[in-house]
């Protein structure tokens, strides 16, 4: 049986130190609220009437999270768009961000381009790459910044310097106690589920050891919904395996009468439903009577209690305790949690094909 508490073995199944990665979280949070601060953006910015974030896998959760977290405090509509194409109504009057942690995602790069086309009022996040090259060749806003991971790995970076520009043009309020509180929560997290807390007292790990040979689908709803998107996407990355999410109250409407076949897949399947007392009441009773349903069909199901006072320290919470659940499931099946071996090579096909 593979020992999560042995250090030695973590280090050899993860040259590249994904680990390390996942535990610069809290660092990420503290240094992406200066990289909003550095970017001033003309008063015509604030004038727009809507918002398309650009971007795809890791880079696109950055937008989604947005979404979810300050879409019903935001005044015009936001929208996260994984194409090639744009949406119809994008125009000079639509603010649009390019998040790409390379600069050179193929989708992102043509829709940025078609988006600057339509005179979109632009900016882009990245590390480099040809998004950059095109930003400062025609003196377009860009947030640049320095980390060498994965780009699911700099999702702090991705995600936060988003909200520091919306509230920098009094699109949503201000967010500086949330943060401060989140980055406090992660820190203390970081206490209780790091690689050096033994699994005994580490539920993290716990959870990768219940997980093992298991299909996980999670759960999540409101400003947890996107959470629930990023630990499938952690799961199917780190961990090289299957994984899906629902999202409630939709799969009320559809994935509960799917309980029933096939039979062998209910023997396998756990569901992670995150919880939040910040949920509406009516969330709330509908993950219960869910958990009762899944009970009474025998499908493992548990709850995951997230903890936090703001949407926005809840959210980093739960990222920070899936992120480490992918890794530690890594480490179960004795897999380097790094590489995508499987996405670099259809990049590769792709590249050879028109």
């Amino acid at each position: 049986m593979v020992n999560l508490d042995d250090s030695a073995y973590l280090q050899s199944i993860d040259p590249d130190g994904m680990g390390a990665r996942v535990s610069e979280l809290p660092l990420q949070c503290k240094e992406a609220r200066t990289l909003a601060e550095g970017c001033s953006l003309p008063i015509e910015y604030s004038l727009v009437d809507a918002i398309v974030i650009l971007g795809m896998g890791g880079s696109a959760i950055s937008g989604d999270l947005v979404r979810t977290l300050i879409g019903d405090e935001c005044s015009i509509p936001i929208l996260v768009n994984r194409d090639y194409d744009l949406p119809g109504f994008v125009n000079d009057h639509t603010m649009v961000i390019a998040s790409s942690y390379s600069g050179n995602t193929e989708e992102t790069l043509f829709a940025f381009s078609r988006a600057l086309e339509r005179g979109a009022w632009p900016l882009a996040i990245t590390t480099g790459g040809k998004l950059a090259e095109v930003c400062k060749e025609q003196n377009l806003p860009l947030i640049i910044f320095e980390y060498k991971s994965q780009p699911r790995a700099a999702l702090g970076y991705l995600f936060l310097p988003i909200l520091g520009i919306l509230q920098q043009l009094n699109l949503i309020g201000n967010k500086s106690a949330e943060l401060e509180e989140a980055v406090a929560l992660l820190e203390r997290l970081q206490k209780e589920i790091g690689v050096d807390v033994p699994e005994k007292h580490n539920p993290a790990k716990q959870l990768a050891r219940r997980l093992e040979g298991q299909l996980p689908v999670m759960y999540g709803a409101a400003h947890l919904s996107e959470v629930a998107h990023r630990w499938k996407c952690q799961i199917n990355e780190n961990s090289k395996g299957w994984a899906f999410w629902e999202v409630l109250p939709e799969l009320n409407h559809n994935a509960v009468a799917g309980y029933e076949f096939p039979a062998v897949l209910a023997k396998t399947m756990r569901v992670l439903m995150l919880s939040s007392e910040l949920y509406l009441p009516r969330h709330r009773a509908r993950f219960r009577v869910t958990g009762e349903i899944l009970d009474q069909k025998r499908i493992a199901n548990e709850t995951i209690q997230v903890q936090g006072e703001s949407r926005l320290a809840q959210a980093l919470w739960a990222i920070q305790f899936g992120d480490y659940v992918s890794y530690y499931l890594a480490a179960l099946r004795g897999i380097d949690p790094s590489p995508v071996s499987m996405i670099a090579h259809l990049k590769e096909r792709l590249a050879q094909v028109s």
